[in-house]
């Protein structure tokens, strides 16, 4: 939060006593952008905490699969150099892999789909575009927040199997720092092209709950995104 702050007193003072942004010059101060996200997990866990798994030297640990999902952005010119970033994308369903034993008693474990979760995760970022606003080509960077909330948390059949019975999961909410990097490409009056390379931290408590048998660990995501979009500025 520091950083999205000193941002934010950065950016008023390079604005400072700015001209206005004027259409005729072929500057615009809102864009809203569209196009494919690219996600790429790197996941981190503890092992599933709870008696029956290690008292009977079960390791039960967990894997995201990469996917795609569709991109919507909204931008708003600060000023000549600098902007901010409301990135959203169409909440995607994210499997779950089990890793660790190759079986629950005679279940299979490691390898399986075992839960499925959507996720909303509206990111803020704080860009500072280098080069003329009349430019072609503007490479950018940017630092922010993003906010990871879990719905629609399901237990496959495989994860009730290894599980014992039908299984109740609950995620927690994540706020953490996040970053990109990319380049914008004016391809005509008020159309652009952008590509860019983002990555933020997402940490989240698992709890799944089988007939009153709890079990808990801490999962942490470092999404790396690729982004391609189209935008339309006005």
């Amino acid at each position: 939060m520091k950083l999205i702050y000193s941002s934010l007193i950065a950016a008023t003072f390079a604005c400072a006593g700015a001209a206005p942004a004027s259409a005729d010059d072929g500057v615009y101060n809102n864009s809203f952008r569209m196009g494919a996200e690219f996600v790429f997990y790197h996941t981190k866990s503890n092992d599933l905490t709870a008696p029956d798994l290690q008292n009977n030297g079960i390791v039960a640990n967990f894997k995201a699969d990469n996917l795609e999902t569709l991109y919507v952005g909204y931008v708003r010119r600060i000023c000549s150099n600098f902007s901010v970033e409301l990135a959203l994308g169409y909440p995607p369903l994210s499997k779950v892999e089990g890793r660790g034993s190759a079986t629950v008693g005679s279940v299979p474990y490691a390898g399986q789909i075992i839960s499925t979760a959507r996720w909303l995760s509206p990111t803020v970022l704080f860009e500072y575009n280098f080069l003329s606003e009349n430019a072609p080509l503007r490479p950018y960077i940017g630092a922010g927040v993003n906010y990871t909330a879990f719905y629609d948390r399901y237990s496959t059949a495989a994860g009730n199997a290894a599980s014992g019975g039908p299984t109740r999961i609950s995620l927690t909410s994540s706020v953490g720092p996040a970053a990109t990097a990319g380049l914008s490409w004016h391809i005509s009056g008020h159309w652009h092209a952008y590509a860019s390379y983002s990555i933020s931290q997402v940490d989240t408590d698992i709890k799944t709950d089988t007939a009153g048998v709890e079990r808990r660990a801490r999962l942490h995501f470092g999404p790396q995104v690729v982004v391609i979009s189209g935008g339309y500025s006005f």
